[in-house]
């Protein structure tokens, strides 16, 4: 084992709420903490020693970052590869540019699932409208399409609906334009059960640990709540599972990957994107897990031993976008302390100042005898608000 010992400092690339929080437990390890971020004012600046200001592609940063550092991570997969590049010639990146960069890419990442054998579901990759059209012909009608680079949270990506009669030239060409032209994943859509996520830690030394499911709820293609533990089947879960820690070890991960997963009817399960780095759907480990992710993501990072992420009590999330802020056109505090009234809640606010529609703005957690009261607890704080 060659742990990075307490004392040492992490660099983190982002500043976001993954970074603060994964800042906060890194102090709590007894590291110094330093990021950077396009924002002078991001989350993490009021919680770390010092803060690097700098855009994704700032490769000079970057390395100013590293060179105060003993090991860097990130919070966020929109770094230049040649930014961890300049990193890595000063202090160890975890996880490593050939994961960031086939992960970066939502073609190449669908085609290195297919190829090592993993079930993913009907896809296109799309160069031009001619491809769009192709893939409706051979899809169907039901089409996700997203840019093959960036996006998140609904971002970057549109939704055809095209009835098997319709005729679908005016809707593709309508799609291709929205995207700018630009090149794009076509996934054919789903009938789905569930939606799950497991997250999976591997350290340096090739310690694996894999977090029980989340289940995940999303409207308009951003989380409204997750909860741990799932509720799908012991044998859906066992399955979940073996994905996620054998490509951990396949990509030599060194750090956090969520790996999240559509359930279909008769139990198939199909992967769907890859993050590495904490993950949204995983802030309820902080309250029901005996190892939070934000604490796993350092011990995995600084080739710690791994901890336990039994669940001691079911707990569940729900999102705080930046519209309960907005109340015709001005900006003003939720009823936070009606929220906190309801049993077993706690508030986790960001520190973001400027609220804007759709923007994660904090979340609220709840735990509970059961992953579903939890649920319930969350959305009857959250309806407070």
């Amino acid at each position: 084992m060659s742990a990075i010992v307490q004392g040492s400092t992490i660099g983190i690339l982002g500043g976001g709420q993954l970074g603060r929080m994964t800042a906060m437990a890194a102090r709590s390890l007894g590291y110094r903490v330093q990021v950077m971020d396009p924002d002078p004012s991001c989350p993490a600046r009021f919680v770390v020693d010092a803060c690097f200001v700098g855009s994704w592609n700032d490769a000079r940063a970057a390395a100013d970052l590293a060179r105060g550092c003993d090991v860097i991570t990130l919070e966020i997969e929109q770094i230049s590869i040649a930014s961890l590049e300049a990193a890595a010639r000063h202090a160890p990146v975890r996880p490593g540019k050939d994961i960031l960069a086939m992960v970066q890419d939502r073609i190449q990442q669908k085609n290195w699932l297919r190829d090592h054998g993993y079930p993913v579901g009907p896809y296109r990759a799309i160069h031009s409208e001619s491809d769009l059209l192709q893939a409706v012909a051979e899809l169907g009608g039901r089409i996700y399409l997203k840019h093959a680079r960036g996006g998140y949270d609904g971002k970057g990506q549109v939704k055809l609906d095209i009835p098997p009669a319709g005729l679908p030239g005016d809707d593709v060409a309508l799609a291709w334009r929205t995207l700018g032209g630009q090149p794009c994943v076509a996934e054919k859509a789903f009938d789905l059960q569930a939606e799950i996520s497991v997250m999976v830690a591997r350290n340096p030394g090739g310690e694996i640990v894999a977090y029980p499911a989340a289940m995940n709820h999303h409207e308009h293609q951003i989380l409204v709540w997750s909860a741990l533990p799932s509720s799908i089947s012991p044998s859906l879960e066992k399955r979940a599972q073996e994905i996620a820690t054998t490509m951990a070890s396949q990509l030599k991960l060194e750090g956090l990957l969520a790996v999240e997963m559509f359930v279909t009817a008769g139990e198939g399960l199909f992967v769907n994107e890859l993050a590495p780095r904490p993950h949204n759907s995983y802030h309820a480990s902080q309250r029901c897990c005996v190892t939070s992710q934000f604490e796993q993501a350092v011990r995995a990072v600084c080739d710690l031993p791994l901890g336990d992420v039994r669940i001691m009590r079911p707990a569940a999330i729900a999102n705080l976008l930046g519209d309960l802020w907005l109340n015709d056109g001005l900006q003003t505090e939720p009823h936070f302390a009606q929220a906190l009234a309801v049993p077993e809640v706690s508030l986790h606010l960001y520190e973001k100042h400027t609220a804007r529609a759709g923007r994660k703005m904090g979340h609220l957690s709840a735990t509970a005898d059961t992953a579903e009261e939890a649920v319930r607890r969350v959305i009857e704080a959250r309806s407070r608000l």
